[in-house]
């Protein structure tokens, strides 16, 4: 089609392009409903107890009141826990945090939380702290919500809040040979409202945390929590002995000394049941 000036212009064809506007209309609200589902089927979510729901719901605050929140990462963090936590006192399980993404699986270890579920305990003489084991992985979309709504439901005066996390010793970057460094180690990483001095050397630069401890330290330091991350780099993956017991001195701190007894002889049974279900079953000899 030309105009008076001389130009060519194409035609404006209604029925194609309403037709074209129709689909993509369409096409966008399928994607849409989509993309609501798998939100909805990612979303992570907090259970309490009834007592502990009940102290959420009366509270002006609408949290619970809570001194001390222990979070441990990764097998060997949770081992810990268990091995020196669990084995002595009195404890009960006060919650837990579900969620599902394509690495979330089963375990057949009894010892550590099974399945997309991280568990809190708290010991029954001290009931404004609270221990979490989690040994599932939390995909990068589902970090925020764990963090936002766990440590939302926490009141936050008050609160000091101790990250132990696992982290390969190949990850660790340093500018001399990891080969003079004794394997496992501990590195620290605090929030500035957290004024103890870590029980370990601060990580050093270049070296990054990810994960989940990564957004329970980020969120406390927006929020202002005093928080420290322990974090203990090892060559050995699975549940190990010895790398468990790299976090002894994370105890010698206020909060934790007065729950964890290192010298106990439960401790040394479950270690033995920790490492045990990491070892093979059946090979091409048995």
């Amino acid at each position: 089609m030309a105009t008076f000036f001389g130009e060519v212009v194409s035609a404006y064809s209604r029925a194609v392009e309403d037709g074209e506007d129709d689909s993509e209309e369409e096409e966008n609200e399928e994607d849409r409903e989509i993309r609501n589902e798998i939100q909805k089927k990612r979303e992570v979510h907090v259970h309490w107890n009834p007592e502990i729901t009940n102290s959420i719901d009366t509270s002006s605050a609408k949290a619970f009141q809570c001194s001390d929140l222990i979070l441990a990462a990764g097998p060997n963090a949770a081992g810990f826990l268990s091995a020196f936590v669990l084995s002595s006192g009195s404890w009960e399980t006060v919650g837990s945090v579900t969620l599902w993404n394509e690495r979330c699986k089963t375990t057949a270890n009894q010892q550590l939380p099974a399945g997309s579920s991280c568990v809190f305990h708290r010991p029954t003489n001290k009931p404004d702290v609270l221990i979490c084991q989690c040994t599932c992985h939390v995909a990068e979309d589902q970090l925020f919500q764990w963090a936002e709504k766990v440590l939302g439901s926490i009141q936050k005066t008050g609160l000091t809040v101790t990250v132990l996390s696992d982290c390969s010793v190949a990850e660790y970057k340093t500018p001399d040979s990891v080969s003079t460094i004794p394997v496992p180690f501990l590195r620290a990483l605090k929030t500035r409202h957290y004024k103890e001095a870590p029980h370990c050397p601060l990580l050093e630069q270049p070296n990054v945390i990810t994960g989940l401890p990564a957004a329970v330290l980020s969120h406390c330091q927006v929020f202002g929590i005093p928080a420290v991350l322990y974090q203990c780099y090892s060559d050995v993956v699975k549940p190990d002995s010895v790398t468990m017991e790299a976090y002894k001195p994370t105890v010698s701190c206020r909060s934790l000394s007065s729950v964890m007894k290192l010298d106990s002889s439960e401790s040394v049974d479950i270690l033995k049941k920790l490492v045990r279900v990491n070892e093979a079953q059946s090979n091409l000899y048995t």
